[in-house]
């Protein structure tokens, strides 16, 4: 059985009298941030000084620095900035300013699994990752509840990493759900096949592929969007209250009758197959060489995918059926961001 840790388990004093730079203030980095200054924490940011977010963060009351005076002035660096320019910015503006005994930090274990970066063997390395968006782990955290986490000790210089993770961990709320012990990367190679498999790439395909069935065969665009993605939300939330027992048990007997037939059909041993193989991909590491390489080459697969994706009908009709539902249209479909990364 995994190990759990709670409140109890968690001592503030790992923390205390140490700086944290919490490093980038997107969605994760503000929340761990503001949760972590909440609960007495002295934290920092690390910004570049043409980041949009660095009067976002000083309004908010923080400290803001450069990458490397905030590295400099740490003695725990929690980098949450996208894996993809974690390496570089290390290499380049934080390695330099780590002294024996510091603590480096992160979210997600890909830099360390995939040896992006390799850290000098005097620090202790960990990881904290909350199972949520950062909106949701801060507003949990306002409510004095929390989201669980899952923790990772990769290097223990000091006798006490393990100990610095769990108070970090309470510092942002994850004890008050759970903290679930892992390694950097079973997180790493579980978390990637989930996004590919399940979480983005198969829930995305399989909508896409029955919405076009259905349009095929001549049914209106409309109803095949209400039916094949629309609904999602219905089943995603009873399978997150209860499972798929829930779920089941609150749809219909005909529902729950199709699900046994036709399901196993759909996903079948020749999608198990390409389960396997993305999954093999992950553990040798060929995919993240593929990302790597995508990003230094200025991402023309991404983005141009990106584009057709974001064109296609399925998303064009979405926009419509959303504008006749009365608590979709007043929020209006968000501005998208593209990602430029710095090289």
């Amino acid at each position: 059985m995994a190990n759990i840790f709670h409140d109890k388990d968690a001592d503030s004093k790992y923390l205390e009298g140490k700086k944290v730079a919490v490093i980038g203030y997107g969605s994760q980095g503000r929340s761990q941030a503001l949760n972590l200054k909440d609960s007495g924490i002295n934290v920092v940011i690390g910004l570049r000084k043409s980041s949009k977010s660095w009067d976002r963060a000083i309004k908010e009351g923080f400290n803001v620095m450069t990458v490397k005076e905030a590295a400099k002035a740490a003695d725990v660096v929690q980098m949450l900035i996208w894996d993809e320019i974690q390496g570089k910015v290390y290499r380049e503006e934080i390695a330099e300013f780590m002294e024996p005994g510091n603590t480096l930090m992160f979210s997600h274990g890909f830099n360390i699994t995939y040896h992006q970066i390799v850290p000098a063997e005097y620090l202790d390395v960990i990881m904290i990752a909350p199972k949520s968006p950062g909106l949701m782990l801060r507003e949990m955290y306002l409510q004095g509840k929390g989201v669980p986490a899952l923790l990772a000790v990769h290097q223990d210089y000091s006798g006490n990493a393990k100990q610095t993770a769990l108070a970090y961990a309470k510092a942002i709320g994850s004890t008050r759900a759970g903290v679930l012990e892992t390694t950097m990367k079973e997180e790493t190679e579980t978390d990637l096949f989930g996004e590919q498999t399940i979480l983005c790439g198969g829930v995305s395909a399989l909508i896409k592929s029955a919405f076009n069935t259905l349009v095929d065969a001549g049914y209106q665009p409309e109803v095949a969007y209400f039916e094949c993605c629309h609904e999602l939300k219905l089943i995603t939330d009873l399978i997150y209250e209860g499972g798929l027992t829930k779920m089941r048990n609150d749809c219909s007997d005909t529902a729950e009758y199709g699900d046994y037939k036709t399901g196993e059909t759909i996903i079948n041993d020749k999608s198990r197959e390409a389960m396997k193989t993305a999954l093999e991909n992950i553990q040798s590491g060929s995919f993240a060489r593929d990302w790597m390489v995508e990003n230094q080459v200025g991402r023309p697969y991404f983005y141009a995918r990106q584009a057709k994706e974001r064109n296609e009908l399925l998303e064009r009709v979405g926009r419509e059926v959303r504008n006749m539902i009365p608590w979709l249209a007043e929020k209006k479909d968000p501005e998208i961001v593209v990602k430029k990364v710095k090289k």
